[in-house]
């Protein structure tokens, strides 16, 4: 019977306690700072501490574990929320074992105590004197790469929470309450007033920044505040909450210019998720010139292109963990690469990553400072002078302090892109040394001061730029030179493959794969998304699509038209989709594609600064801002080199400069001996067979692989589809009777040839007359 008294006496003790028993908080350990929000009855630390022995001493007595509570049955909203980092910590370090004693787990099952044990053995559950601190080794301080990516602590959780919670402590009941009807109001759609009046404010806090997050939680407290006109707590909280207000205006811009983007050309209504449509690109720590030197005839031995050596990949996400020779951090990142290699998207990725906590956590900001910006900035008429914490605001305005990048513990990345974008050029050696990122300079004397590492020497800064513009950038200032190289094969077929259906996404695969040119010309991701959308297009719109191997005449033209229409929005200020092509856009390209074609008459791949200026044309023009070219490592002699961005484009060009010049002028610029360029003496030619007859005579006088691709361009040029796509830019239209006068004699043409040619040449032949008489790519 006294046993029984005694089951009865425990069970009573442990239903009363449940009732008692507050809903655990993911934060826990973090204690009010105030006594005035305790209601009547409820339980105090020495209370449970007091509480927890009592139990345990029952347990000892009655030879059973001690009491677990079970999970989901305490009085009030129990919400399921993961175990927090200072809850953890609270588990590990507020027990003790001194010499002797048994240490029992209240909050878990424990085995039962064996009869055996000594009975002087000391039973504690909380040692008086805590120990030492430790941390933590869990995942929480790693990212999605597994780097160390511990936010700053005034930046993290526990500071956020126990500074929204001491703002509200300070606040009386009446305001408490006026407070969480305010931000029902604010919230009603996520949160009932059950769920905010229930808990005390521990529970309330907790419950919004689980629900909302960090970001939301601190501004709609904050905007809360200000609208039942308690400004000073609302004020002290901001000043309080400083750096993680910064931190959560960049992420917030980031999450909204970065989650969606338009590939290529933006167009209203198509625009895809970052992470459903990237694929990372192959970078290297090198600087190659990132032209790819394969070709569908001529040997890579043949190129002056440097292949990078092995070992030199570095991913995006480790962009800043190289270290210097001395075992630093690197400062200054230089990342290049071809027009349409996808350097933008690569900073896109870079930055949402960041804001999404997935990578490089470690950065109390990512700030972005694009070139395009600064140029406007600059542009202003008059230019005014700035201080570099002027020219941020003016990008960001929400970073509106002035201060919060002067600790010198602050670790922050300065990313500026588009330096092609930013048009004069800046004088390294004679700008003055600013060291102040307070003091008003002119814009210049900033970017060269920042680049230097004179004005703020804590930023990791990475400048991105095409060849030929980053190249004016003195080595000294430069920690790590980095080049995008693009797609390998495998990253190709798994970005077609991520657009479509399985079925579609692997036909598509399967046809660029039937010619060897788009192979190669896909590594850069602008080219594999035009074959993407074409390749789809058509196998959605022809049942018998795919039988015949493609046409490659129509992406050379439709990257013409893209690159150039391109240079006009980013450069010149055109608006999108309104592109006009004036008589010096015409000129220009015209004069690049004669440059092209005596570059082919010569068997080579490179052109000096003074070949430009023998053309009539502006370096900057052609070497930057065209998106055809780009600059080669210099070589011994110190001397600048520049190529096409690719020896096929070289040769697309060449063949554009002999059709246009028939076209318009009638004449033939293949009419002339070998190694005399063009001039006055050549004889007009009357039919466009007679042009293809004298490209033929050429191909087959030359050895095999010269000018094959010459010619097969040469012949869809010709074509009806492509002239549509040219006509009214580089020169106008013709109307449709007079188009279809080019094509049947040139036919006509290359099927008597084929029946009489080399057998080493009849295969390039079948290409060339597949490019005029296929009616789709």
């Amino acid at each position: 019977m006294a046993s029984n008294a005694e089951e009865e006496r425990f069970s009573d003790d442990e239903e009363e306690r449940k009732k008692r028993q507050r809903p655990p908080s993911s934060y826990g350990s973090m204690k009010s700072d105030s006594d005035e929000m305790k209601e009547d009855g409820s339980e105090t630390a020495e209370d449970v501490l007091q509480e927890s022995q009592c139990d345990q001493e029952v347990a000892g007595v009655f030879n059973r574990p001690a009491p677990v509570l079970p999970r989901g049955e305490e009085v009030g909203v129990q919400l399921n929320r993961p175990a927090s980092p200072e809850t953890l910590y609270s588990r590990t370090t507020m027990q003790t074992k001194p010499p002797g004693a048994l240490v029992l787990e209240t909050g878990s099952d424990i085995e039962c105590c064996s009869e055996e044990e000594d009975e002087d053995e000391v039973l504690i559950t909380n040692s008086p004197e805590p120990p030492e601190p430790i941390e933590l080794e869990d995942e929480m301080q790693m990212d999605d790469h597994g780097q160390p990516g511990k936010m700053h602590p005034e930046q993290d959780l526990p500071h956020v929470f126990k500074t929204i919670q001491k703002a509200l402590t300070d606040l009386n009941k009446e305001d408490l309450y006026k407070f969480k009807l305010n931000f029902n109001l604010r919230q009603s759609s996520d949160l009932s007033l059950k769920q905010m009046f229930d808990g005390d404010l521990l529970d309330f806090v907790d419950r919004i920044i689980e629900m909302f997050g960090l970001e939301q939680s601190l501004s709609c407290t904050i905007a809360t505040l200000e609208n039942i006109t308690k400004h000073e707590e609302a004020a002290l909280l901001r000043a309080n909450c400083k750096k993680a207000l910064i931190r959560f205006s960049l992420m917030t811009q980031f999450i909204r210019d970065c989650q969606f983007v338009f590939e290529a050309i933006p167009e209203a209504g198509k625009r895809a998720r970052l992470d459903d449509i990237y694929i990372e690109p192959e970078i290297c720590l090198c600087a190659c010139g990132g032209v790819d030197s394969s070709h569908e005839f001529r040997s890579p031995l043949q190129a002056p292109i440097q292949s990078p050596p092995p070992g030199s990949a570095v991913s995006l996400v480790n962009m800043f963990r190289q270290q210097k020779p001395d075992g630093r951090p690197v400062r200054t990142v230089v990342t290049t690469g071809l027009p349409g290699i996808g350097m933008s998207i690569a900073v896109s990725k870079y930055c949402y990553d960041w804001a999404e906590q997935r990578a490089n956590r470690d950065f109390q900001y990512v700030i972005t400072l694009p070139f395009s910006s600064l140029w406007n900035l600059r542009d202003r008429n008059p230019p005014d002078e700035m201080s570099m914490m002027d020219v941020i605001e003016y990008i960001h305005s929400l970073c509106k302090s002035k201060t919060y990048l002067d600790d010198d513990e602050c670790k922050y990345l300065l990313v500026m892109d588009s330096f092609d974008c930013y048009r004069t050029p800046l004088d390294w050696k004679n700008t003055p040394i600013i060291n102040d990122s307070h003091v008003p300079a002119k814009l210049d004397d900033l970017i060269v001061n920042l680049i230097r590492g004179t004005l703020l020497p804590n930023a990791q800064v990475w400048i991105l730029g095409r060849p030929a513009a980053v190249s004016q950038i003195p080595s000294q200032y430069v920690d790590a030179f980095t080049e995008i190289h693009g797609f390998n094969q495998e990253m190709r077929d798994e970005y077609m493959r991520k657009h479509f259906k399985p079925e579609l996404g692997n036909r598509v695969v399967q046809r660029y794969k039937q010619l060897p040119t788009l192979r190669i010309l896909t590594r850069q991701p602008f080219i594999c998304w035009m074959v993407d959308e074409i390749f789809a297009y058509n196998y959605k719109k022809y049942r018998d699509y795919g039988q015949e191997p493609p046409k490659v005449t129509p992406f050379y033209v439709n990257t013409l038209v893209v690159q150039t229409n391109r240079r006009l929005e980013y450069y010149y200020d055109q608006p999108p989709m309104c592109y006009n092509w004036s008589k010096d856009d015409q000129k220009m390209l015209i004069g690049l594609a004669k440059m092209a074609l005596k570059m082919l008459e010569q068997n080579t791949f490179e052109f000096s600064e003074e070949d430009v200026k023998h053309h009539g044309l502006d370096v900057r023009d052609v070497t930057v801002l065209s998106g055809f070219c780009t600059e080669l490592p210099r070589a011994s002699s110190g001397k600048r080199r520049f190529s096409f961005i690719h020896s096929t484009f070289q040769e697309f060009m060449a063949a554009l400069y002999v059709f246009t010049l028939f076209r318009e002028e009638s004449k033939n610029a293949l009419e002339q001996s070998k190694g005399t360029w063009f001039t006055s003496r050549q004889q007009p030619v009357k039919t466009s067979a007679g042009l293809v007859q004298s490209a033929i005579d050429l191909t087959f006088a030359s050895p095999r692989g010269h000018y094959d691709m010459f010619l097969r361009f040469l012949c869809g040029l010709i074509s009806i589809e492509n002239n549509r796509t040219i006509g009214g830019n580089l020169y106008e239209r013709l109307p449709f009777k007079d188009q279809a006068l080019y094509s049947p004699e040139v036919k006509e043409l290359l099927r008597k040839t084929i029946q009489t040619c080399p057998a080493d040449r009849k295969e390039n032949l079948e290409e060339c007359l597949r490019e005029m008489t296929q009616f789709y790519n």
